[in-house]
């Protein structure tokens, strides 16, 4: 990977950053207001990959993100993105890691998604950590009408649960 990179909770002081990257990552996904009600949410978990932005002068300082919702014992991840000059670094990766162990901190018992059928690198991401396709949700994305393909991954309290990914 190559960059010294700190993995941390956001916090509402670290809105417009995530806001401005949510353009970049996602063309507007969220509103600042939905960020908000999402940051001081108590069953939202927002992590965030930042560099030392004195390095990185580009950026906020803030190169990812991603959050998840625990909804009873299960983490529904909502987003996961990383600023397009650091893709393809591992930092996905990285961030995705980051949140099932949060998950497991809370003792969710599994994690769910879901993502653009066209996004085949992040599917292959989820793959990756051995997230499973259980379903779609037809012309599910409002902007280009693709299906949303729901994907899904046990065992986060199991003893022998790994975060080692399958290559």
């Amino acid at each position: 990977m190559g960059l010294d990179v700190t993995i941390q909770s956001i916090s509402v002081d670290q809105i417009e950053s995530i806001f401005v990257l949510d353009r970049l990552c996602f063309g507007g996904l969220w509103s600042i207001d939905s960020y908000r009600r999402e940051l001081t949410n108590e069953n939202s978990h927002f992590l965030g990959i930042s560099v030392d932005k004195n390095l990185e002068p580009e950026t906020s300082g803030i190169i990812g993100f991603g959050c998840f919702w625990a909804i009873l014992d299960e983490a529904h991840i909502t987003l996961l993105g990383i600023h397009p000059q650091y893709q393809r670094q591992g930092l996905g990766q990285l961030l995705l890691g980051a949140l099932l162990d949060r998950a497991r901190e809370i003792e969710m018992a599994r994690a769910t998604l879901e993502v653009r059928d066209s996004n085949h690198g992040a599917i292959r991401l989820y793959e990756k950590f051995r997230f499973e396709t259980v379903g779609r949700r037809k012309k599910y994305y409002q902007d280009t009408g693709e299906d949303g393909v729901i994907m899904w991954r046990g065992g986060l309290q199991h003893p022998n649960f790994t975060l080692l990914v399958d290559k």
